[in-house]
């Protein structure tokens, strides 16, 4: 995992090849005056150097040729060679789901970059196979972490429906597959045309609670996740199989950025000017709320009723708040159960908003001196 990084500088009066590594910056400094460079050469050079050691220090690669960079927790790893490239091999017969934390990863914000494949070893028949992804900000015995998975057996569905659930966010123990399909339709999982035993590159870039996957070197991200469940900030990134199957992993690169300040624990009470950003256009209101340990009262007041009695939750600064909505449009008039989930960081929140009957999308707010 050790990288060296080479500094090629071309100068007015001679050429100077300088490989820089922060061992050996110190050294460089007495070869590049004995070239005859000047005093403001040296220095451009040297910062570059001290640069590109800096951005160095932040990348971690994993070749995956074998299993030594591999912290294990309910699976089994060999080194294999599959499709023309060697990878590790993750399976797991204990009936938990495989899960291979990469040895000294510690991730908070950046990109994760790696290949991937599936052998399904299932039965023929079988109505849910092929499971297979990438953990990020993971505890080291899998008690929690944030996960991208594939599907690529759905992929090939005559069920539009299970086509729909070929690439899927959760965030574990708290939010599973099954929680977030309920309660927020079609919002964390979606089609991509995905093949068994095939290589698929997957990228993972990850900002403060969003994070984006791309799949096999597109522009655009095939699953953009707005708000982040998880309580953990920062953790390791790790290897994730399903049990009963073959999972194949090579060539992971992991680079690390500078993190969002985003904190958890923020308080809930106060006025909050709220905007709804909706698939039937934008909605405003203002939230009145108290909160009292991990319970969140209040009315909201707006364009989907007036003191409407508010009740909810509050996680570590994580909310869940509910009410009864009213709506009078000249063609559609009702009332139905809205809710809105997400995270407050300081003055400041925004997640996912729904209103049962008429209207799905995100709210953002700032709280009122």
């Amino acid at each position: 995992m050790k990288s060296t990084v080479m500094c090629a500088f071309t100068l007015h009066r001679r050429r100077a090849h300088v490989r820089c590594t922060p061992r050996r910056i110190e050294n460089n400094i007495y070869r590049i005056t004995r070239a005859g460079n000047g005093p403001l050469e040296v220095l451009t050079i040297l910062l570059a150097c001290a640069s590109f050691a800096q951005a160095a220090s932040n990348v971690q690669t994993f070749a995956l040729s074998d299993s030594k960079d591999l912290v294990l927790v309910n699976v089994k790893a060999d080194a294999v060679e599959y499709n023309g490239r060697k990878a590790v091999r993750l399976t797991s017969n204990m009936g938990k789901d495989g899960f291979a934390l990469l040895r000294g990863t510690d991730f908070q914000d950046g990109t994760i970059d790696g290949d991937i494949a599936l052998k399904i070893t299932t039965p023929p028949g079988v109505r849910m196979p092929g499971f297979f992804g990438i953990a990020f900000r993971a505890r080291p015995d899998a008690s929690r972490y944030e996960l991208f998975y594939l599907r690529p057996g759905n992929a090939r569905s005559d069920d539009q429906a299970m086509r729909n659930h070929s690439v899927q966010y959760s965030s574990e123990p708290d939010f599973g597959w099954y929680k977030l399909r309920r309660q927020w339709p079609a919002v964390y999982e979606t089609y991509a045309p995905l093949k068994v035993e095939t290589w698929t590159n997957v990228r993972i870039e990850v900002e403060g609670r969003s994070a984006k996957l791309y799949l096999n070197g597109s522009e655009q991200p095939t699953l953009v996740v707005d708000g982040l469940k998880g309580e953990d900030l920062r953790g390791g990134v790790a290897l994730w199989g399903y049990q009963g199957e073959e999972a194949y992993f090579s060539n992971f690169r992991i680079t690390n950025s500078t993190p969002l300040p985003v904190k958890n624990g923020s308080d809930a009470s106060g006025t909050w000017q709220v905007r709804f950003l909706s698939d039937t256009g934008p909605f405003e209101g203002a939230l009145q709320l108290e909160q009292d340990g991990g319970k969140v009262t209040g009315t909201w007041s707006g364009a989907l009723g007036n003191a409407r009695p508010v009740t909810g939750t509050w996680r570590n600064g994580y909310v869940e708040l509910n009410f009864d909505a009213e709506w009078k449009f000249p063609h559609l008039q009702g009332h139905g159960a809205a809710t809105l989930a997400g995270w407050i960081d300081g003055d400041s929140a925004a997640g996912r908003m729904k209103v049962e009957g008429l209207t799905d999308g995100r709210w953002t707010a700032t709280r009122k001196p």
